[in-house]
């Protein structure tokens, strides 16, 4: 009865039900990893026959995302590693097929910084703009002004008669 008068009672979470998305790049890592070591072979090795950088395979096997190629790299590199570790096809490149599918939903980001302002046509129209603007802008001044100081000179010669 306690627990429908406490304001402070907060849900309890469960631990079976988990809100991240799976990741099937830890079961690729863990796939590559048991395959080597099955095979007996060290990461030097595996390299060598794949021809495949040993920092390339150490990122793949630890999911090292910042070191990891990105999709369309990585699905090349893992079918040379499906034949170089004997796995039956596409074990490995499904996994990332899935991970490519699921990342669709992410939004794309603009940035600003990708917008070539220098060596596009769009770039040299809003220069054209900006030029004639600034040179509407100074003559409109310099009218202006131009003007007061003649109305000026006029009085003092008026004043000066």
């Amino acid at each position: 009865m306690k627990k429908f008068f406490l304001f402070n009672n907060k849900p309890k979470k469960n631990k079976d039900f988990n809100n991240e998305v799976f990741d099937h790049y830890k079961e690729l890592a863990k796939l590559v990893k048991e395959a080597r070591i099955h095979q007996k072979l060290t990461l030097k090795d595996l390299s060598r026959i794949s021809k495949i950088p040993e920092q390339t395979i150490n990122a793949i096997e630890n999911n090292n995302k910042k070191i990891r190629p990105k999709y369309p790299f990585i699905r090349s590199i893992l079918i040379k590693l499906e034949e170089c570790l004997v796995l039956k096809k596409n074990t490995l490149v499904g996994l990332v097929i899935r991970e490519k599918e699921t990342s669709k939903r992410v939004k794309k980001e603009f940035l600003v910084r990708k917008f070539d302002l220098i060596n596009t046509w769009q770039g040299s129209l809003l220069y054209f703009f900006l030029l004639v603007l600034i040179i509407f802008i100074l003559k409109r001044y310099f009218v202006l002004n131009v003007n007061i100081l003649e109305i000026q000179n006029i009085e003092n010669k008026i004043i000066n008669k």
